[in-house]
């Protein structure tokens, strides 16, 4: 979902310098869309696994919250297209949620696996591997309180999906890094640089088509890296093309991939 935020959005208290970012092993970061799930469905624990296991910088999860508020990841709103249930998940209890099981539709739909809570992936993902947190539905102060339980505060960014959301996090945790895409009118160097100046944010994302070169290097001036989505059944194709627009970093859905390439390149 695309958020643009207009000057009025951006509370008077607002972090002026963008938060810190997680420390990263790597020169190029490589983010895991929804977990490595060429192999596992996506937003399991077993993606994240996968994930860690293959070095991958980031692992992108989808936060939502159950009818009885519990923390669970999902990327739709329903359960329809991941599960063997039906229904929205704002609808569902935690009961009724732990009742469901993800299937592979895509390889062996005899294999069954949890929905996770925010809690598991905090607990597999703690020391081992950045979480890129695209917020959906959720409580500002009660997921905070569980990334400050697994002591994850310096491993997460937070991706934006409305200005109430920004407004939340920025109010009760200015710290936390915060990623927006690039607005659709924003064409060249001057207008984000315009941008940036008047929107306090850590990093940028988008579609890796929506960059200009200039654009990339005006993004890493101000601070303010861009590691756009390129996630695709055949991104390898333009893998290329992101590396001459001068990204250090994407999200994609074929992690263990992109590092090989990277790796052959002599960038990670």
């Amino acid at each position: 979902m695309l958020l643009v935020l207009t000057a009025g959005m951006v509370t008077a208290n607002a972090q002026t310098t963008p938060a810190k970012l997680p420390e990263s092993r790597h020169r190029f970061i490589v983010i895991a869309h929804r977990g490595e799930h060429t192999e596992v469905p996506e937003n399991t624990l077993a993606a994240y696994k996968e994930a860690i296991k293959h070095g991958v910088d980031y692992v992108e999860i989808d936060l939502r919250t159950t009818k009885d508020s519990v923390l669970v990841i999902m990327h739709d709103n329903t359960v329809d297209r991941m599960t063997n249930g039906k229904g929205r998940v704002s609808d569902l209890t935690f009961a009724q949620i732990q009742q469901l099981v993800v299937t592979d539709k895509k390889k062996d739909s005899t294999k069954t696996y949890p929905i996770p809570t925010f809690e598991e992936v905090l607990n597999t993902c703690h020391n081992k591997i950045h979480i890129y947190l695209d917020y959906k539905d959720a409580s500002v102060p009660q997921a905070y309180a569980m990334i400050k339980k697994y002591g994850m505060e310096k491993q997460i960014i937070v991706y934006i999906n409305t200005p109430t959301q920004y407004k939340d996090w920025r109010r009760l945790v200015p710290e936390m890094p915060l990623m927006l895409s690039l607005p659709g009118s924003i064409k060249n160097e001057d207008a984000l640089n315009d941008y940036l100046a008047r929107t306090p944010i850590a990093l940028l994302d988008g579609d890796y088509s929506d960059y200009t070169a200039a654009m990339v290097q005006a993004a890493s001036n101000a601070g303010v890296p861009a590691w756009p989505d390129i996630q695709s059944p055949d991104e390898a194709n333009n893998w290329d093309k992101a590396l001459e627009l001068g990204f250090k970093g994407l999200q994609s859905d074929h992690p263990k991939a992109l590092i090989e390439y990277l790796e052959k390149k002599g960038l990670r």
